[in-house]
């Protein structure tokens, strides 16, 4: 294997641009949630339940992934193919699942265990299938607008 030195400009500034959309689109989509995500449990939660405030919050979080994944790799001026666009999403998911966990930890005083159960719940469903779409959107985005012309 080449070491990064001996890797040619252009791939060393692939690799680049590849982290810095990944994280610019986490930043994105994970400001949109922390707004998103007192509103939820403070105010929708105590009305609705769970599971509904859970789907009333999924199509926000929804548009601001697409959104994201389509400003996040123009403002980073990346090109790439498929593979790239799959990095940034997998890549985004390895940094919003760590943010996750930290506010889990800090500001919610969940342990593992509680948010590992939060999986087997309806919500907990609901959230799985985002995060599925969350690490996808990058990759579909690009596919829908190279499918456009």
């Amino acid at each position: 294997m080449m070491s990064e030195e001996r890797l040619p400009t252009e791939t060393r500034r692939s690799r680049t641009r590849v982290g810095s959309t990944a994280a610019l689109y986490f930043v994105l989509v994970f400001a949109v949630g922390l707004v998103l995500g007192p509103i939820r449990v403070l105010w929708l939660e105590p009305i609705l339940g769970q599971t509904i405030a859970v789907l009333c919050e999924t199509p926000f979080l929804v548009g601001a992934m697409f959104l994201a994944a389509r400003w996040a790799p123009r403002w980073t001026k990346m090109e790439g193919g498929w593979l790239s666009y799959l990095a940034v999403g997998l890549l985004a998911f390895v940094l919003q699942q760590i943010a996750d966990l930290a506010v889990g930890f800090g500001l919610r005083g969940m342990t593992l265990s509680d948010q590992m159960a939060l999986f087997s719940t309806p919500p907990g469903w609901i959230y799985l299938a985002n995060l599925a779409l969350f690490a996808a959107a990058p990759l579909l985005v690009r596919q829908r607008d190279a499918a456009a012309g």
